[in-house]
């Protein structure tokens, strides 16, 4: 097989409908749209119209609150990071920063900072330096013999 006999199967593509290209298309003159009317016009909104009555969008409740400025925290388990110890990709001798998880490729990226949580298990002794943690992760990891640091403030905990 060469590259030049590469291509997909029957029926696996299809090409676009170009609407409005003249009468040989099929689709040319009104461009499928029929004649007249409030629907062959440009700039119609019609779904959200319910013939005058208020419509149903604006009749339910509306609830809840999106904060502005949260913060948005990249979260890591302490099974996954016992895990890339396992394998050779984080050293559980030297501190585990933040920068240390993002090179071993365990978070892609900081975002406001990174929070570990305790689900799965931990047995490596490690120091670990990061944003923000669970109360139950700090216990499993000082309870494993390691000790992790928090930089965020309490209060955000």
């Amino acid at each position: 097989m060469k590259l030049n006999e590469l291509h997909d199967n029957p029926g696996a593509t299809k090409s676009r409908k170009r609407v409005g290209r003249g009468p040989g298309s099929g689709t040319g003159k009104m461009g499928g749209r029929g004649i007249k009317g409030q629907k062959s016009r440009s700039g119609v909104a019609i779904k959200g119209y319910e013939g005058g009555q208020m419509p149903l969008y604006q009749r339910l409740p509306k609830r809840g609150f999106n904060k502005p400025n949260r913060k948005s925290f990249a979260v890591v388990n302490l099974g996954l990071i016992q895990k890339f110890i396992d394998s050779g990709k984080l050293d559980a001798k030297a501190p585990i920063t933040e920068d240390a998880l993002i090179e071993s490729g365990l978070v892609r990226r900081k975002l406001d900072g990174i929070r570990v949580l305790a689900k799965g298990d931990i047995s490596a002794k490690l120091t670990l330096e990061v944003t923000g943690a669970s109360k139950s992760a700090i216990l499993a990891v000082e309870k494993a013999g390691g000790k992790l640091t928090t930089t965020a403030r309490a209060a955000a905990e």
